[in-house]
């Protein structure tokens, strides 16, 4: 892998924050002397300088493909970068309390593009247990840990299938129907309409019937209709003679004075 050296000098020394700092003694490649340097987390990159005021890296460690691992070595609170491979580098790295080595080895084993795709997708996968989780009739998956896993719904069972309730209740005649209201026992039904059609909905509950006017209200309505139906004559009249009184008028107008 090619890295320009400006780039990354730039990089390692801009105002861009740091996910992690401090001093950690390297030991060499080819001396197993041990040598304090400042080392800089940034993304997958650690840098390492000679002193903290530097301006330039002395080198870089790309994150990728490695696992961080305490280790057994004569510098105390000791761990190391390996990489897979047979002529891969370890690196040695030593911090200076216990405290400082826990900090680093748990920021350089999440500094890696795998580490962050592996956190992705769990957080991808709460998202959909959360999403579908009141649907599917478990409302507390939200508090699930990661490793419980939500059994697939059938297509019995699929939240797309399911019935919604209705935010109104409906009415026949002016009144909430009685067999739509949820939790309400209903007759059975003689009539065999009830259950689910082939495709496995549920049928529409049976409409009541309609309520029948009384005589007394049947004669009352044909009384207002026989009002209405003589009103409606005696104003066509009235406005039939009005209309043509005002047509004679305009005929006779239009023919002029008499001689």
């Amino acid at each position: 892998m090619k890295l320009n050296e400006r780039s990354l000098a730039f990089y390692a020394t801009c105002d861009s924050p740091a996910d992690n700092a401090g001093f950690l003694y390297k030991r060499g490649e080819r001396h197993t002397a041990y040598h304090r340097r400042w080392f800089v987390l940034k993304g997958n990159m650690l840098f390492y300088f000679e002193e903290r005021e530097s301006r330039e890296p002395v080198g870089v460690i790309v994150l990728e493909g490695c696992t961080v691992e305490l280790c057994d070595s004569a510098e105390e609170f000791a761990f190391t970068i390996r990489f897979g491979g047979t002529k891969s580098r370890t690196y040695v790295l030593a911090a200076e309390s216990q405290a400082a080595m826990e900090s680093w080895v748990k920021s350089l084993s999440r500094a890696s593009f795998d580490y962050m795709r592996l956190v992705v997708r769990e957080l991808e996968k709460q998202l959909e247990e959360m999403r579908w989780g009141p649907a599917g009739g478990c409302g507390g998956c939200r508090g699930l840990p990661s490793s419980w896993k939500l059994k697939p719904l059938g297509p019995e069972q699929s939240p797309e299938r399911l019935p919604a309730l209705p935010a109104v209740l409906p009415k026949e005649n002016g009144c909430a129907v009685w067999n739509n209201v949820p939790g309400v026992d209903r007759p059975p039904d003689a009539s065999g309409c009830g259950g689910h059609d082939s495709e496995g909905n549920p049928r529409p509950p049976p409409l009541p019937p309609r309520r029948r006017a009384s005589s007394s209200e049947a004669g009352s309505a044909g009384a207002a209709t026989a009002e209405s139906l003589s009103t409606f004559c005696q104003l066509h009249e009235r406005y039939g003679r009005e209309v043509a009184r005002l047509r004679q008028d305009w005929l006779e107008r239009r023919r002029g004075p008499r001689p």
